[in-house]
């Protein structure tokens, strides 16, 4: 019942080889057929460039070629930095390391205080104290009557009054009697040896053994040796006062303890550059263990203070052959590094007082546990300074030869 389609096949038709056409130029003849050889899928295609995608390099943090003018500029400010630190800090170090050179000098004796004849040397000061003390200085005449300074063979005594008292006539309501002597000699350098076997101690008083050019100060600089107040439980204080441009912000090799840098006399209120000692080395304790010798050499490289006790003098001081070079570390060390010595300090006297309130020991008294207030005491209570007195061996001064 069905019914198969077949298909007839058709014969193909040839297709010409070429054909003309024509165009606005003219005839033009196409060829057709097979392609030619090279067009032939049958073999291998001629291999193509890479037309993948290739990433460039990155630009590279560390190449300069690609740094930014920004970054040239942190460079070369790095750089500058990293100079200056490598030739500032070794002349910073070479600075603070600088220290003079305390060559071994000879010294031989040039003066001497001693004797009997210890005061003849020294001028008295007479007046009211230039430092606003509570004290009336006496000339030597007045002295003597009041048995304020006296010599013996081997000591000189130098004391505040102790008998005028609220009943007497006149009385101690201005002032309490006192002394300051000044040498005659005055020195530009040397070695001072100061045999000192009892220091002046008790509320109100202000003593010291120091060296000024009392005409020229401050510009001839001043040098204390032996400084205390009140009840000196804090030991001794070592001080220069100068003018401008001395400083001791510097090495230094000593054994004492620094309490300013400064020397200028109008910084902190004339406070100078000081340095303490121990609390043996003043008062009470260094009395009763007999005193001891003060050494001070002045010379251009710096000055330089010892403190000996009674049974540690150097046999060299003993046999009047002093030689700095073997004592050891000083007690305080001024050096000349940040201070001309030779400039700021000339023409020194000696000088041996007892001030009594004043700037120094009247600043500090309400602090220094003593009672009522500086000049009350001073005036009424003549009984209090019985231990406000120097006794001293004698002094010598040598010059460098």
């Amino acid at each position: 019942m069905g019914w198969e389609h077949q298909s007839t096949p058709r014969k193909p038709v040839p297709v010409p080889t070429s054909f003309q056409v024509s165009d606005a130029q003219g005839d033009v003849e196409m060829v057709s057929g097979p392609p030619p050889a090279y067009y032939s899928t049958e073999g291998p295609l001629p291999p193509r460039a890479d037309m993948s995608y290739q990433p460039q390099p990155a630009e590279s943090r560390w190449n300069p070629r690609y740094w930014r003018k920004r970054t040239w500029a942190i460079i070369v400010a790095v750089l500058v930095v990293i100079i200056i630190v490598a030739v500032v800090t070794p002349v910073e170090v070479a600075k603070a390391n600088r220290y003079p050179n305390y060559t071994r000098l000879n010294y031989s004796l040039s003066d001497e205080y001693s004797g009997t004849g210890f005061f003849d040397k020294f001028n008295y000061f007479e007046g009211y104290d230039p430092a606003q003390g509570f004290v009336h200085y006496v000339p030597k005449e007045r002295a003597t009557q009041l048995n304020l300074t006296y010599a013996s063979a081997d000591t000189a005594i130098l004391k505040v009054d102790t008998s005028v008292g609220p009943g007497s006539n006149p009385d101690a309501s201005t002032g309490r009697f006192s002394v300051r002597v000044e040498s005659k000699t005055q020195y530009n350098n040397g070695l001072f040896i100061f045999d000192v076997k009892h220091t002046p101690f008790g509320c109100g008083t202000w003593p010291a053994l120091w060296l000024v050019d009392p005409a020229n100060w401050p510009d001839h600089g001043e040098i204390d040796v032996m400084e205390s107040v009140n009840q000196a439980t804090d030991g001794n204080q070592m001080t220069l006062h100068t003018t401008d441009n001395c400083e001791m912000n510097v090495k230094r090799i000593m054994s004492g303890s620094n309490l300013a840098s400064d020397c200028y006399n109008a910084t902190d209120n004339n406070a100078g550059c000081g340095v303490r000692g121990p609390n043996d080395s003043y008062g009470s304790s260094y009395n009763d263990a007999q005193g001891g010798v003060m050494a001070m050499e002045w010379r251009n490289e710096g000055i330089r203070v010892w403190q000996f006790g009674r049974n540690g003098i150097p046999a060299d001081i003993t046999a009047r052959n002093p030689d700095p070079s073997t004592w050891g570390t000083a007690a305080a060390d001024f050096p000349n590094t940040n201070c001309d010595i030779g400039s700021h300090f000339k023409n020194q006297s000696i000088i041996v007082n007892i001030d009594l309130c004043g700037q120094y020991a009247g600043g500090v008294y309400p602090q220094s546990g003593c009672p009522s207030n500086c000049t009350d005491y001073v005036a009424n209570n003549p009984s209090a300074f019985t231990n406000a007195f120097w006794e001293f061996g004698k002094f010598e001064v040598y010059s460098a030869s």
